[in-house]
C-alpha cells in the first residue's frame, strides 16, 4: 500500500521532462476531479507491479507543491510577500494548541536555535528518490524546550503558509505526527531552514520545512508557519484529498539505503 505539511511531495506524475520542471496546483477546478482521477490511475499502476520495478533515484529533488502561488519568502529580510494582497509581513512560526502559553518565533529566532546538519535521502510516493540531500536546521525538541506542552498533547499538527485548492475541511496544507515520533532521535526528523548549504528555496518549502527521511515525501510539510499540539490525530491534506495516502507514510524498507 502506498502511504502517507509539504507537503506534499507526492503528486502523481513521474517526471520524464527536464530537471526542475514544476507541477503547481492551479485553480480549484484544475486540481479537483482531474488530479484525483490521475492519482487513482497512477496508484493503481504502482500497486500492480513489484516495488523494484518503479523505485529509482533521480539527480535532483523535483517540485511537488499544492500551495497556490500567492506568496514568496525573502530570507534576507525574513518577510513573506503576499502577491495577491501586494503586502509584506514578518514571518512568524506560531506554536499553540495544548500548551500553557502560545509562542511565536521570527525567522531570526529560528536561525538562533542550536543548529544541526544532516545528509538524508528523500523518497517520493511516486517511486523516485534523491540521494544525499544536506539539510540544515534544528530538532523538534527545540520547540518543546520553549513552550510548556500539556500532558494530553499526543499529536502535533503542522500548518503551512498560503492556501490550496479546497478539500473537505481544509483550505491549506496540514500534516500530523505523533509527538513521540518527532522527538525520537532514530527518526532523524529535522525542521529545515537550509538545503545543500543554501537558504531553503521557495520551491522546496522556505522558510521552514519538516524533513522526515524515513517517511514518504508527502508527510513532510513545506512552508511551515504554525505548529499545533493536539490531543487527537488529524488526517493530513493528502489523506483527506485521497485516502490512498495513509495517515502514516513509511518508506518501504526495500527503498531505504539506510535503515531508520
Amino acid at each position: 500500500m502506498l502511504n502517507g505539511r509539504q507537503r506534499t511531495e507526492g503528486q502523481f506524475k513521474v517526471m520524464s521532462e527536464k530537471k526542475g520542471v514544476e507541477t503547481k496546483a492551479g485553480s480549484a477546478k484544475g486540481l479537483g476531479r482531474r488530479l484525483f482521477l490521475k492519482a487513482s490511475a497512477c496508484v493503481a499502476v504502482l500497486v500492480a507491479v513489484p516495488r523494484w520495478v518503479w523505485a529509482f533515484f533521480v539527480e535532483e529533488l523535483q517540485v511537488r507543491t499544492v500551495e497556490k502561488e500567492t506568496f514568496r519568502f525573502d530570507p534576507a529580510t525574513g518577510q513573506v510577500e503576499w502577491k495577491d494582497k501586494k503586502a509584506r509581513e514578518p514571518y512568524r512560526l506560531v506554536v499553540d494548541g495544548l500548551v500553557e502559553r502560545s509562542a511565536a518565533f521570527s525567522y531570526n529566532d529560528l536561525k538562533s536555535f542550536p543548529h544541526v546538519t544532516q545528509v538524508s535521502d528523500f523518497h517520493c510516493v511516486e517511486g523516485w528518490s534523491v540521494k544525499d540531500i544536506r539539510w540544515g536546521g534544528f530538532r523538534f525538541e527545540e520547540i518543546v524546550k520553549r513552550v510548556k506542552v500539556r500532558p494530553e498533547a499526543a499529536y502535533v499538527i503542522f500548518h503551512s503558509l498560503g492556501t490550496t485548492s479546497p478539500v473537505p475541511g481544509l483550505d491549506h496544507y496540514v500534516e500530523c505526527y505523533p509527538a513521540k515520533e518527532l522527538l525520537d532521535p532514530k527518526r532523524e526528523i529535522v525542521l529545515a531552514l537550509s538545503m545543500n548549504g543554501k537558504a531553503l528555496p521557495h520551491d522546496h518549502g522556505a522558510p521552514l520545512r519538516l524533513v522526515s527521511p524515513y517517511d514518504l515525501g508527502y508527510k513532510g510539510s513545506k512552508y511551515v508557519t504554525r505548529i499545533e499540539f493536539a490531543k487527537e490525530r488529524q488526517p493530513g491534506w493528502w489523506t483527506v484529498a485521497n485516502p490512498v495516502y495513509g495517515v502514516d507514510g513509511p518508506v518501504p524498507k526495500d527503498r531505504l539505503r539506510r535503515k531508520g
